[in-house]
């Protein structure tokens, strides 16, 4: 497996070794022996899985301390523009964003440190699975507006399938304001 650091500190793409025949193929998402030697987290202790029709965003999504969680993303069906938003306050990074792109048929995986807002589009119909390195929780769970104007994500979807709850969330300016102060 190939694991690629990403711009923003912390975030990895990992590219799995494919192989295919006749029959099919086959890849490992994950290997403890290999994480371990890439500094990657190896406890997990939730999966989730969902499904999106093509043109639904989720998020940005994530949980207050002592309740962040790190995630192992990847998709089984489909292909999503995956978005990492920067949310540590003292980073040279925070309020920037990564995207990437998740496709089914080359089994990438995308790994996003505590620390980062998530959320995705589906660019097509999707089956989306990930791994968390803490329970989820509740009360602690907030977020940021997908279509926030200072992070100014390209989602790359034209009329975005939003749920009315994620349609409530704040604004980044507005959520910081209220936590730093």
């Amino acid at each position: 497996m190939q694991v690629i650091k990403k711009s923003l500190e912390g975030l990895v793409e990992i590219i799995p070794t494919v192989y295919k025949d006749e029959r099919g193929s086959f890849f490992e998402t994950y290997n403890k022996q290999e994480f371990e030697a890439h500094g990657l987290p190896t406890h997990f202790v939730q999966d989730n899985q969902s499904f999106s029709k093509k043109g639904v965003v989720r998020g940005l999504h994530f949980q207050r301390e002592p309740y962040a969680q790190g995630k192992l993303v990847r998709v089984i069906m489909g292909r999503v523009l995956d978005i990492a938003v920067d949310i540590r306050p003292d980073s040279p990074t925070f309020g920037q964003y990564e995207a990437i792109e998740l496709e089914a048929e080359c089994g990438n995986i995308f790994y996003l440190p505590e620390g980062f807002a998530h959320g995705f589009a589906a660019l097509e119909d999707s089956i989306f699975i990930y791994k968390c390195t803490n329970l989820y929780h509740k009360a602690s769970e907030v977020g940021i507006i997908w279509n926030d104007p200072d992070i100014n994500i390209n989602w790359q979807v034209s009329n975005p399938i939003v749920s009315q709850k994620d349609l409530q969330l704040s604004t980044f300016k507005a959520y910081f304001k209220q936590a730093l102060s």
